[in-house]
């Protein structure tokens, strides 16, 4: 029986990413980006009806392409060019203007970028974690996330992989060792049920 999931509305915030319009274009599995995105955007509505931050993460690569990584490593993929558009949140996520845009340029969106301090200075040691890819991006942030000493919901059906095969290894072997793993409707079960109280 899994542990029941109680959320502290005062210290708890969402983290997604990547929900970008040249990610969330991609086939991914085993939920669809527009699942992806529809569950993200109920989790969305319901942190700022309740005044929760909101961190919204996309990577985006310098206008030269310059700040790409380079190591050796036995598989890569690159991309040459990239839309403009590429790097756009998605609109379904109804950016807020007390929500926080977070840059990153490289897989977790701790690394190089202000997430963790922004979370600090707000009393956050909980965060909600979504997106795409559940392999890459998710759990890159998520690793970062445990070292950093922060309590974590995984949002199973608010993010997706290139493949059910990677989805599932993260889901099974490393997520929980990291935080607690739920559905969307678990979590919004546990947020109005912490407002009620």
């Amino acid at each position: 029986m899994s542990q029941e999931l109680k959320i502290n509305l005062d210290k708890t915030a969402i983290v997604v990413i990547d929900l970008q319009k040249g990610i969330a274009s991609l086939a991914v599995e085993p939920h669809p980006a527009k699942e992806v995105v529809e569950n993200t955007a109920k989790l969305l509505t319901a942190l700022r009806e309740n005044n929760m931050p909101v961190f919204l993460v996309h990577v985006t690569p310098s206008p030269d392409l310059k700040d790409a990584l380079h190591p050796i490593t036995e598989t890569s993929f690159s991309r040459t060019s990239f839309n403009p558009a590429w790097s756009d949140y998605m609109p379904e996520l109804n950016i807020q203007p007390t929500d926080f845009l977070i840059t990153k340029h490289q897989w977790g969106a701790f690394y190089g970028t202000d997430l963790d301090l922004q979370l600090r200075r707000r009393g956050i040691d909980t965060i909600i974690l979504c997106g795409i890819s559940t392999n890459f991006g998710v759990e890159s942030t998520a690793r970062f996330a445990y070292e950093f000493g922060y309590n974590q919901i995984l949002v199973e059906d608010a993010m997706s992989a290139m493949t059910k095969e990677a989805h599932e290894a993260s889901i099974k072997f490393v997520f929980p060792r990291l935080g607690l793993i739920r559905n969307t409707d678990e979590v919004l079960t546990a947020i109005n049920s912490s407002k009620s109280n």
